[in-house]
């Protein structure tokens, strides 16, 4: 069952079918603003989210010898990149991938980060729950973005988890990829660590090995779109009394100036070195 954090004053955020192509940093963007309110104006918010073409560094990716080599193989191919500032590793993402965003208060002094982890595993046990029961949690070796908290069907990973904390807010965030072929997500994220690592020890990045990724399509077999997985997810969450709610309806939501500043902000302070 879901943690009691997640009460009915949560609101919905679902820009899943948003059509003009934006900024992979806008979805960032907006998070690191919406978290700065929350506690005072905003309410706590589920944030669900898509992007045609893009892939997402770390920092850690960042900062490996020839990544600005590797970040404009990237760009030449079409991807739109970016460092994100909340942990994990690089993540490939397109419209087979919906991203779930849950936007907390926090309070003052919880360094526990934990429970912020389960409650979105919870919370993704719980939308799957009518497809499957057999979603394990715990590192898959070999993946991209590797961490204690993947979770994959059958060995092969379908999610990976990623937090962010401020002063008084935190987003907690994951990627699920719904539909679409995972061998080719891992296969180019192979290449991006292939081209940045240099002369870097094998250890100080992850090791993707084929058949280590799938998209729950694949994992369990069946035809399944990211909308059928959004309106599932938003149906469970409205029938917990949480409500879908535009931008403007939304106290304490940025405006557009305020978004593109603090993505002008983000690309700077995270920018690749060389």
């Amino acid at each position: 069952m879901m943690h009691a954090p997640l009460s009915s004053s949560m609101v919905i955020l679902d820009r899943t079918l948003e059509s003009e192509s934006r900024s992979i940093l806008y979805a960032f963007a907006l998070e690191e603003l919406l978290c700065r309110s929350i506690g005072k104006s905003s309410p706590p918010i589920l944030h669900i989210w898509r992007h045609p073409r893009a892939f997402v560094m770390g920092l850690r990716d960042s900062r490996l010898p020839e990544a600005a080599l590797a970040n404009q193989w990237l760009i030449d191919q079409g991807y739109d990149t970016a460092v994100r500032n909340s942990g994990g590793a690089a993540v490939p993402l397109d419209l087979g991938v919906v991203n779930v965003s849950l936007l907390l208060p926090k309070e003052p002094g919880d360094m526990e980060h934990r429970k912020d982890f389960e409650m979105m595993v919870a919370l993704i046990r719980e939308i799957m729950s009518k497809l499957t029961d057999r979603i394990d949690q715990g590192e898959v070796l070999g993946s991209f973005c590797p961490g204690e908290f993947d979770l994959s069907v059958g060995g092969r990973k379908f999610c990976g988890i990623a937090q962010r904390r401020q002063q008084r807010a935190l987003s907690v965030q994951a990627f699920i990829i719904v539909e679409g072929e995972g061998e080719g997500k891992a296969t180019l994220a192979r290449s991006f660590y292939e081209r940045a690592a240099g002369s870097t020890d094998p250890a100080d990045y992850p090791t993707v090995a084929p058949g280590s990724m799938a998209s729950l399509a694949e994992c369990l077999n069946i035809p399944l779109t990211a909308e059928q997985f959004t309106e599932n997810l938003i149906e469970i969450m409205s029938a917990r009394g949480m409500q879908v709610k535009r931008p403007e309806a939304i106290p304490g939501y940025p405006d557009e100036g305020q978004i593109d500043g603090m993505v002008e902000l983000l690309r700077e302070r995270y920018a690749i070195k060389g």
